[in-house]
């Protein structure tokens, strides 16, 4: 088998898998585009070490290897990045990523103007209180 045709799908695994990322807006469908692109990055290195392996006649599998640990590496970032995502799911009650970006302490979320977010008075009413 030619090497273009592993290469080939591994790229078009990747540029999915790369739209997934920058157009999902769930933090659970970006990390299943990221995991496309893992597994895009080890057919090209398990591709590319077969390739290179005909060439040599003592072959080390340096590829192979290194698809064992890019597996490893993925499983632990799915795992925490899973562990994240359902700690701010219970804090927050979404895993909406657009509705996240505002977490820092101090900044209020998205409001129509002049309504103020839930628990918090606007300058007006606080005013009017105090």
């Amino acid at each position: 088998m030619h090497l273009a045709y592993p290469a080939v799908l591994s790229a078009l695994l990747f540029c999915t898998g790369l739209y997934g990322v920058l157009a999902r807006r769930n933090a659970i469908l970006v990390l299943m585009s990221v995991e496309l692109m893992l597994n895009a990055v080890n057919l090209n290195l398990v591709a590319f070490d077969v390739w290179l392996s005909r060439a040599a006649e003592e072959t080390l599998h340096s590829g192979q290897a290194l698809t064992l640990f890019t597996i490893a590496i993925a499983a632990a970032e799915i795992g925490i990045g899973l562990a994240i995502v359902l700690a701010v799911h219970r804090n927050r009650g979404t895993a909406d990523i657009d509705k996240l970006r505002d977490t820092a302490e101090g900044h209020e979320s998205d409001t129509p103007d002049g309504e103020a977010p839930a628990g918090r008075p606007t300058d007006e009413k606080a005013e009017a209180t105090a």
